[in-house]
């Protein structure tokens, strides 16, 4: 019987260090995968720009689709580690380094995407710092400075949507962006 007790012993050894393996590797930094469908508009030089927007974001790559009140794709931007391409009604299509340096081109106003993906989901954008940082009751995000942005955040109820963004509004130095969201998709696993 003295001989069980140390294979007992190795057995559950044997076992905790199976556990470990099975431990998930470290996701890549970023924010996690979404998708949303809502409305935007900009105000940019005294011009003015308004449509529907649908946003697929995961940790890899940012899919854009601007759209007409009848659901005419006026752009398509696809942003991923190569660079980004913007495609018009058109069919005309425009490349560069950065969401941000593609929409100042071929839009004439940027889209801050990279900040973005936090903001829209309600965090500060790792890497910048955040000033005027405030925060609801329930501590979440709604207002704050960051890279030379200014952002306001309002936030659906808890019971919609998690209690995630609804609106955001932000303020550069040449633009100004209303995101109204009306539907909110979260997939933690993209």
């Amino acid at each position: 019987m003295n001989w069980l007790r140390p294979c007992a012993a190795l057995a559950a050894a044997a076992l905790l260090g199976a556990c470990a393996l099975l431990v998930p590797a470290e996701r890549p930094a970023g924010p996690g995968a979404f998708d949303l469908i809502g409305r935007v508009a900009v105000s940019y030089g005294g011009r003015a720009f308004a449509s529907s927007v649908r946003w697929q974001h995961t940790r890899e790559r940012d899919e854009i689709w601007l759209l007409s009140p009848v659901g005419q794709t006026l752009a398509h931007i696809v942003g991923d580690a190569t660079g980004a391409r913007l495609t018009g009604a058109d069919r005309k299509q425009y490349r560069a380094a950065s969401v941000e340096s593609l929409t100042r081109q071929a839009l004439g106003w940027e889209l801050p995407l990279a900040r973005l993906a936090w903001w829209v989901r309600g965090e500060i954008a790792p890497g910048g710092a955040a000033q005027g940082v405030e925060r609801d009751e329930r501590a979440r995000l709604t207002a704050l400075i960051q890279d030379g942005w200014r952002v306001a955040l309002a936030h659906y109820p808890l019971e919609e949507h998690g209690g995630l963004p609804r609106r955001l509004e932000l303020a550069g130095a040449a633009s100004e962006i209303r995101l109204v969201i009306d539907a909110w998709r979260l997939d933690a696993a993209r």
